[in-house]
């Protein structure tokens, strides 16, 4: 009887994967903002308006979704763009030839745009989740890739991200059922509820908003200690392997470092927030703990929303212009020289959380959704400060996910999936003289939850790209059928050693060029064995890929 129920299941999920491959997808733009509307209650969605024309197209077509999105599209305006899915191969060219008073133009999804998977709490920017939660813009999640993330794992319960924090409630219904309380801590404004919910909020509860690791457990203790670190150390005792530390302290303590060591020997990642101490006042010359220790990886803030700066042009009260949260930059705010919007941009070393040489990836926190501040007063607000303890749990449930999809990852080289995934912003202008000092870039979760998929999927290549390191050590194993490395720098210091079991392809535009200090070691092995299977949300996924 189990036999039969088991292929009954897998049954499903092959045609559930199956059948979002083969619907087209498609965003439209319309000419408004009024609400074209569709019932979603049955299987199909029907539309229930009153345009004669709109009628007569939909009375012809298989709507499978058709509903109002603010996620970021090539069209334009988000607040006129909607998500389409549809069996019909004509649909899209129908509605932009035969309603021109409606709709102006639209965007076919293709291939890869379609791997995604939503929760049904996704907020506004939701495509094919239901949102059924809180009425919240999550555009920080799409920009960390979230759902190309969870289309691979969502979490499990067996894995337990700690947070070492302030008190958690766990009495809400985003943490209820997953959570194991090692040490209790005080309550301070909500601070550990909403590191925690960043980390691990449930998600698909049709409730609030989704954490990033959100079928994940959560394991929480106090923090202190900091000679010692006995309160993480039990943590990584239990068997907990990622650890969140949304706190600094000032002092530097040998005997910190080597428990740090053994955590760390013991299958353990430390994830701190770099600090809060602005540019101004650290000049990237002062270090705080644990995150700036070794084998811990540090995370500072950086911004993520607004593609050009213009598009987020506001004034100060005496006239002066300035921009806030600008794409890739690393400090909040920036004014232009001589007050001119025509002149060069140059941030404000206030709105720059703590950077340092130790700084590995930046993450957001302006923008973000405070969890915190709805339980205290009940409102819903973003975040307006660069507060790393907000940038540092993105990071603690990245990792969740990719231990989540494959239980065997080696703890030495996470940080470098971490890193070469990572969005590159050295380019950007305004951020040069940091350079660096914010470590590898921009966190990109679904990147990085993408790449453990192909090293550990014999059929899949998996690529490793456009990222220029210096510095730091790189390690990786794959068991992929092949790794490609193009338009991209292993140069001076930086240390490269790659494991494959197939083929290893060097493309054009890549410089493996090590100073005295580095070295690049790649070497083919077939005898390599997978320590373990991947654990997919949908087992499916591999055979249709």
């Amino acid at each position: 009887m189990k036999l039969v129920i088991l292929s009954f299941l897998l049954g499903c999920y092959v045609y559930q994967a199956q059948a979002q491959s083969d619907e087209i997808w498609f965003y439209i733009l319309a000419k408004d903002t009024l609400t074209i509307p569709f019932n979603h209650e049955n299987k199909l969605a029907e539309y229930v308006g009153n345009d004669p024309i709109l009628e007569r197209i939909f009375d012809s077509k298989e709507i499978i979704q058709f509903k109002k999105t603010y996620v970021v599209n090539q069209l334009g305006s988000r607040e006129t763009t909607y998500f389409v899915r549809t069996s019909s191969k004509t649909l899209l060219n129908d509605l932009l030839q035969e309603a021109p008073h409606i709709f102006v133009t639209g965007q076919l999804l293709l291939g890869s745009e379609k791997r995604i998977f939503e929760p049904n709490d996704y907020g506004l920017t939701s495509r094919i989740g239901e949102n059924k939660g809180w009425q919240v813009e999550l555009d920080y999640l799409d920009f960390l890739g979230l759902p190309k993330a969870w289309y691979y794992t969502t979490g499990r319960k067996e894995v337990m991200l700690g947070i070492s924090d302030a008190y958690v409630d766990t009495t809400n219904t985003e943490f209820k059922d997953k959570f194991k309380v090692f040490r209790k801590s005080h309550d301070t404004k909500s601070h550990g509820s909403s590191v925690a919910a960043i980390a691990a909020a449930q998600g698909d509860n049709a409730y609030g908003l989704p954490g990033v690791c959100y079928d994940c457990s959560i394991g929480t203790t106090s923090y202190g200690d900091f000679r010692w670190f006995r309160q993480l150390m039990e943590l990584s005792h239990d068997g907990i392997r990622v650890i969140n530390c949304s706190w600094v302290v000032s002092h530097y303590y040998e005997s910190a470092q080597d428990s740090i060591n053994k955590m760390f020997d013991n299958g353990t990642i430390i994830v701190a927030g770099s600090g809060n101490s602005n540019w101004t006042k650290t000049k990237g010359k002062h270090l705080y703990y644990p995150a700036s220790y070794d084998h811990v990886i540090s995370v500072s803030t950086g911004m993520y929303k607004y593609e050009n700066p213009k598009d987020n042009l506001l004034y100060e009260e005496n006239g002066s212009p300035y921009v806030e949260n600008i794409k890739g930059y690393v400090g909040r705010t920036a004014g232009f020289v001589d007050k001119d919007i025509d002149k060069a941009i140059k941030i404000y070393g206030v709105s720059i959380a703590t950077l340092n040489e130790a700084v590995d990836l930046l993450a957001p926190s302006v923008g973000v959704v405070s969890f915190g501040n709805f339980l205290r007063t009940g409102e819903l607000k973003y975040g307006t400060y660069q507060g790393t303890s907000i940038s540092t749990p993105f990071v603690t449930g990245t990792i969740g996910l990719m231990f989540s999809l494959c239980p065997c990852l080696p703890v030495d080289e996470v940080e470098s999936i971490l890193k070469i995934t990572s969005w590159n912003i050295d380019s950007i202008e305004v951020n040069k003289p940091y350079k660096g000092m914010y470590g590898a870039g921009m966190l990109q979760t679904g990147d990085a939850v993408e790449l453990v998929y192909q090293l550990y999927n014999e059929k899949e290549t998996a690529y490793i790209d456009h990222q220029d390191f210096s510095r730091w050590d790189f390690k990786l194993t794959a068991y992929s059928k092949e790794v490609v490395i193009k338009d991209q720098k292993f140069t001076d210091r930086a240390t490269f050693n790659l494991k494959a079991k197939n083929k290893i392809v060097i493309e054009p535009n890549t410089v493996l060029s090590p100073g005295r200090n580095g070295k690049i070691s790649l070497s083919v092995d077939p005898r390599l064995e997978k320590p373990c299977d991947l654990i997919l949300r949908d087992p499916s996924i591999m055979e249709n890929d």
